[in-house]
């Protein structure tokens, strides 16, 4: 029943280019964690943006996972450009362990308009960031010892588990739905 529906559905797959079968999918999925995460950014009233009644803010957990997603899409960490307006310190959510375990600066929040757009600035530097891939290649992050293969799968949950958090608190909070999206 699942397999006719899907095929009634009509969907067609992405063609990967030749020796790249496994970059298409990953665009197509994280495109839509991001979709999914701007979902719940764009049905956030202010009130919830800003709110402490959560151990870190909505606005927060918007930068933080949006920062990691943009890091992880770098080709190393010595070759990461943070976004332009980039506060150093608030892409963390706990102790930072590169700083002896020093606790992040509390600092203004972003605007859900800023936070809007850097989920625009890492949408368009997608492709071409998935495209410079060497799948087999290591991380370029000392501290994720595997393939940017397996990198791009863990940032896609990464986005994702963020996306999730926030969308249930926008389900808590304000009862309305943040719609499932299959893919980018």
């Amino acid at each position: 029943m699942l397999r006719a529906r899907h095929a009634a559905g009509g969907d067609t797959p992405v063609q990967a280019k030749e020796g790249e079968p496994m970059k298409a999918p990953i665009q197509s999925q994280f495109k839509a964690s991001l979709a999914m995460l701007n979902g719940a950014i764009d049905k956030c009233p202010e009130d919830l943006w800003l709110s402490s009644a959560y151990k870190h803010a909505f606005w927060r957990v918007a930068y933080h996972t949006l920062f990691y997603a943009d890091l992880y899409l770098s080709e190393s960490v010595d070759a990461f450009q943070p976004w332009e307006k980039h506060v150093d310190e608030l892409e963390a959510l706990g102790p930072m362990m590169h700083k002896g375990g020093k606790f992040p600066v509390e600092g203004p929040p972003y605007a859900k308009t800023d936070i809007q757009a850097y989920a625009r600035v890492i949408l368009d530097k997608l492709p071409a960031a998935v495209d410079a891939l060497d799948l087999d290649a290591a991380s370029g992050f000392f501290w994720l010892p595997f393939t940017k293969l397996e990198l791009q799968i863990y940032n896609i949950r990464h986005i994702q588990h963020h996306a999730g958090q926030l969308i249930e608190r926008i389900r808590q909070e304000c009862d309305e739905p943040v719609e499932w999206v299959g893919k980018g």
